[in-house]
């Protein structure tokens, strides 16, 4: 597959990072579990989980965390995101997630969002998710 595209294993692998994270979300509050994943340029697969806090705003997105932790491996390029989240509404990433996606992803890189049984509901590029969005060119 060419570097931009995700294989069948690498979407599968993806899938499981990011059931495993969501069920290890922190979130006592809401009760909502979210997980996600991020391949980075390499090829290799960071998850996250929400962490939620008393202090509402202090909390975590499960995006975030996969970023983190993608950035923590020494990696800077999103080549794809799966998101899944508990329910069988979509679960796409907030606002602030899609911005700091977008520091890492082009404009075509895809997201997928799921249900917390791993079926696949919609993919998105980041710019249907972000358009018209502010980058390190606009600087």
């Amino acid at each position: 597959p060419s570097k931009d595209k995700i294989s069948p294993f690498e979407r599968d692998a993806m899938l499981a990072a990011a059931r495993a994270a969501m069920d290890r979300a922190y979130a006592p509050y809401s009760h909502f579990h979210v997980g996600a994943a991020v391949l980075d340029e390499h090829g290799a697969i960071h998850a996250g989980c929400n962490v939620e806090n008393a202090a509402y705003p202090q909390g975590v997105c499960a995006e975030a965390g996969a970023l983190s932790a993608m950035v923590l491996a020494g990696a800077t390029r999103v080549r794809a995101v799966l998101v899944m989240g508990h329910g069988d509404a979509l679960v796409t990433p907030c606002g602030g997630c899609r911005q700091k996606i977008r520091e890492f992803a082009r404009g075509d890189a895809k997201i997928h969002c799921c249900t917390e049984d791993g079926e696949l509901i919609r993919s998105f590029t980041l710019d249907e998710l972000l358009p018209y969005s502010f980058g390190r060119e606009n600087l």
